[in-house]
């Protein structure tokens, strides 16, 4: 009995750790979700740094916020695009990709969530989808684009609200297309996998399935990924390009979870050119 009680206490502990760890995890993962102050909530720099006109706008959310985005207008367009970034920084930091979609012949609309960067309020899984719906809305009626000149295009986080989004819109009002890079088929299943000791897929608060989404979408898909992906396994890309009706395309680049697009950038902007070209049917740039 000597040599029992010690192990009992041992176990204890590592019992009384283990709950409190799980209590901290369901109590951040919000924070873990959503990072709008990651590198900071203020502009870096603007598209006009880059040599881009662009146009400040702000959006409005059927619940009544106010949203930062930029309009940035590509001289001889093919097409226009609704840009829904990830989890972490503000539009400022994808001024590369704004390039490349220019590259490509797309004008684009990037807006930050709720709480990111300029934009009011804080996020939440409504929220999101709040917000995607106020950016789809301002190229309807703002700009008075047609649903066929428009491509809707998610990373990352913003892969679930652009499914959600694109689920959402059926038949005439649906988008000419839907890209998706680096997705995840939804937050609990992700979290399983990346805290494997922690019961995660039954503590998640949130949702983002965008199997169950992209399942609904009625436009033709592309899903993008890398096998080198350091944040999002490859094979929660394969999950979500299975899941989704034809037509649709998987576009396997190389690199990092955030720098794939840049690191593969010919194999990355050939795959894209040419999905737009042959499945969505957008003119050839």
């Amino acid at each position: 009995m000597s040599d029992f009680h010690p192990l009992l206490r041992l176990f204890l502990w590592l019992l009384l750790a283990y709950a409190m760890l799980v209590m901290v995890a369901c109590a951040f993962q919000g924070r873990l979700l959503y990072q709008p102050h990651a590198g900071g909530r203020e502009y870096l720099a603007t598209p006009q740094d880059r040599g881009l006109e662009y146009e400040p706008v702000t959006l409005r959310t059927d619940d009544g916020l106010r949203l930062a985005a930029w309009w940035v207008p590509a001289r001889t367009a093919r097409g226009n695009l609704l840009f829904l970034h990830g989890n972490a920084g503000n539009i400022s930091h994808r001024l590369d990709s704004i390039e490349q979609f220019h590259r490509l012949g797309l004008s684009v609309l990037i807006l930050d969530y709720r709480g990111y960067g300029q934009s009011e309020g804080s996020p939440s899984e409504a929220g999101t989808a709040l917000d995607a719906r106020a950016g789809w809305r301002w190229l309807r009626e703002t700009a008075d684009l047609a649903p066929d000149e428009i491509v809707v295009f998610g990373r990352s986080l913003g892969a679930a609200v652009a499914a959600g989004l694109t689920a959402e819109l059926q038949d005439d009002s649906r988008p000419v297309a839907l890209i998706l890079e680096s997705p995840f088929r939804s937050v609990p299943e992700l979290a399983q996998r990346l805290y494997p000791i922690l019961p995660a897929r039954w503590l998640s608060r949130f949702d983002y399935d965008t199997v169950s989404r992209v399942a609904k979408v009625q436009a033709p898909l592309l899903v993008i990924h890398s096998r080198e992906d350091d944040i999002i396994p490859f094979a929660e890309g394969e999950a979500v390009h299975a899941a989704a009706s034809e037509p649709k395309r998987m576009l396997e680049i190389s690199g990092g979870h955030n720098t794939g697009y840049l690191e593969s950038e010919p194999r990355y902007l050939q795959g894209i050119d040419a999905f737009l070209t042959e499945e969505a049917g957008l003119p050839r740039e």
